[in-house]
């Protein structure tokens, strides 16, 4: 039997070499692991940004899928999202992203009103120090999603008072100036003399209450082109109380059109009402109540916004809020001979708001005329109930009071961008 030199079992030098050298292998993988993955993990970031910019970018809101999905009276798949998805992820790939072969799923989807974008990758990536372990890759994927909801197709329906009481200067100084040289606030159109307030008015350039209405309503027209997502998705109509007191009426500027330039065109015979004579009809000419159960008739059945054919309906409808017409027994306030002079009856706007129509109402400030006894008399006692009325008859948050020191065409614009912008209640 052969004797062990002394101190041999108890010297450690070479087993911890060879223990050393069979732990080498897992240790490098495993250091190798942490670094493969750490890459891995890396590109996987990368690509989810390209992923979410794709799902993003693909329906933002001036994109051709929100367009094409406007466009559809049905749900289903957006192509044309699908493609700019891609195109923009694709676009993503530089760098060492440009080395990885990526796999991609891509959907964009309409339903109502919604649009859904989802973008799915997986890619493959080579390991290096992870191969002494027998692994040649890791799998990497993610999913990124987005959602917009489509802007609402909406009807509008503009009722511009052109009555005789819009006839007044459109600030203080064109009032003074009126005051001044025709001895009356009021331009009145009376056709039974050549010389009359309204050609004074014309002659001073003074300009009218009906005449900043009528530049801002056409103004609307080009914010609207501005602010619409497809062709279609506004259409306007203008509607006026009537050309001329002894046939007044409702009466049709431009009817229901997605055709805003035809709109702005057409707005241009937006004038003051003419009168035969001063006193005609006793004055009796401002009828709120008729205009509101005429456009009653006219506005169809207001649907969810989210198609063309389903259409939000809106009244947008812009006075002085002070009726005048003969009402000798429904009248709010005091009468002379059945003349009835009121803020306007809001009972006649619940009917439309009853129905689903939204009404947003511009009130132009009628201006206090301190020297004028018809106003002292008839109007100076319920003056501070107008707006009160005007604000009443909107819908919540759809009214408007610009003064004649502001903006019509600016309060306009800003009523209109509060409609269209509305957060909307979506199943």
């Amino acid at each position: 039997m052969a004797i062990l030199p002394s101190g041999f079992i108890s010297d450690r030098s070479g087993n911890f070499g060879i223990m050393t050298a069979l732990l080498m292998v897992p240790l490098l993988g495993t250091a190798g692991m942490a670094v493969d993955f750490a890459h891995a993990l890396s590109l996987r970031t990368q690509l989810y940004a390209a992923a979410d910019a794709a799902a993003v970018g693909s329906i933002a809101e001036k994109s051709g899928a929100v367009a094409a999905a406007m466009a559809m009276n049905s749900n289903g798949t957006v192509s044309l999202g699908k493609t700019d998805a891609r195109n923009i992820f694709m676009s993503q790939m530089s760098g060492e992203l440009a080395e990885v072969q990526v796999d991609l799923g891509i959907d964009v989807t309409k339903t109502a009103n919604k649009l859904n974008s989802q973008v799915s990758f997986t890619a493959t990536v080579p390991t290096t120090f992870m191969q002494i372990l027998g692994r040649d890759s890791i799998t990497i994927s993610g999913t990124a999603t987005a959602e917009y909801q489509t802007a609402a197709f909406m009807d509008f329906y503009i009722l511009l008072d052109n009555t005789p009481s819009m006839g007044v200067g459109a600030t203080p100084d064109d009032v003074s100036k009126l005051e001044a040289k025709a001895g009356c606030a009021f331009a009145c159109h009376q056709m039974d003399k050549t010389i009359n307030n309204y050609t004074i008015a014309k002659s001073l350039g003074v300009a009218m209450r009906i005449d900043v209405v009528r530049q801002a309503t056409q103004a609307l027209t080009d914010t609207a082109k501005t602010e619409r997502v497809s062709s279609d998705q506004f259409r306007m109509g203008v509607y006026t109380f009537g050309t001329k007191a002894e046939d007044a009426k409702l009466t049709t500027i431009s009817g229901l059109t997605s055709d805003l330039t035809k709109v702005k065109n057409y707005t241009d015979a937006v004038d003051l009402m003419t009168i035969p004579y001063q006193n005609y009809n006793n004055d009796q000419i401002t009828n709120f109540d008729s205009a509101m159960t005429q456009m009653n008739t006219i506005i169809d059945q207001a649907g969810d916004g989210t198609s063309n054919i389903s259409a939000e309906k809106i009244l947008f409808f812009v006075s002085d809020g002070v009726g005048d017409s003969y009402k000798p027994s429904t009248c709010t306030k005091k009468t002379t001979g059945g003349r009835c002079q009121e803020p306007i009856d809001t009972s006649f706007c619940k009917p439309l708001k009853d129905r689903g129509v939204k009404i947003a109402v511009l009130y132009t400030t009628y201006l206090p005329l301190p020297s004028n006894s018809w106003y002292n008399t008839w109007i100076k006692p319920f003056q501070g109930e107008i707006p009160t009325k005007m604000q009443a008859c909107a819908s919540p948050g759809f009214y408007f009071e610009v003064s004649p020191t502001e903006g019509i065409t600016d309060a306009m614009k800003a009523l209109f961008l509060k409609v269209i912008r509305a957060p909307r209640i979506t199943s």
